[in-house]
């Protein structure tokens, strides 16, 4: 049905038999090549991380719900996690339904989401969140936390380190978060998924090689 693989920093590409997504396409600040893809769409989770791309078919950096293809996307206003709790939302997450299958997708965000933004956010099979930390993102225990909550069958985790990226701050080796969830890990990459039925039974950690 869809593939995604792990292109560094918060940046994932999900791909269809009728489109494609990026996400955080703007690798540039982490000294990679910025992700443009003609005719895909392109999901921001702050506004800094998008990109000029002419040949994009859609760009989304904040809330509301949108169509495409086969993609049925809601964006859901979140605060960033260098925010306080009395600045304006200036982050988003996304929920995207792909057929019978509802992937979850967090940025940079502070790790108390609340009831209204979990219900919105809604059941969610696979759920792809950073986990670097550094006091610029979601740490292991953050991430684990959230991951709890809303309780997937499946994680992807992002934005840890890596010596080949420039991150703004240092981050977290994901041996952290691995540790702190302890839960199956499963090492790909490029993760393929068919159904929502050939998803694991329980929870169970998915580890892309960033390529």
């Amino acid at each position: 049905m869809f593939d995604i693989e792990y292109k560094g920093g918060n940046t994932v590409v999900i791909t269809s038999k009728k489109a494609t997504i990026v996400t955080d396409p703007r690798l540039s600040l982490l000294g990679l090549k910025d992700i443009a893809i003609k005719d895909s769409v392109e999901l921001s989770t702050e506004a800094r991380f998008t990109i000029d791309n002419p040949d994009a078919r859609l760009e989304v950096e904040g809330p509301g719900e949108y169509g495409v293809a086969d993609f049925d996307i809601r964006g859901i206003a979140a605060q960033r996690h260098i925010d306080s709790d009395k600045t304006e939302l200036l982050a988003t997450i996304y929920r995207i339904e792909i057929g019978d299958v509802r992937l979850g997708l967090l940025g940079n965000i502070d790790p108390n989401l609340s009831d209204n933004q979990l219900e919105e956010l809604g059941v969610i099979d696979i759920l792809v969140l950073p986990v670097g930390g550094g006091g610029y993102t979601l740490d292991a225990v953050g991430a684990t936390s959230l991951v709890r909550k809303i309780d997937p069958k499946v994680v992807i985790p992002v934005h840890y380190a890596d010596d080949n990226l420039k991150y703004e701050v240092p981050q977290d080796k994901l041996d952290l978060f691995l540790t702190e969830l302890s839960a199956p890990v499963e090492e790909t990459t490029k993760y393929k998924v068919k159904q929502l039925l050939n998803l694991p039974e329980s929870l169970t950690v998915i580890k892309l090689a960033r390529n």
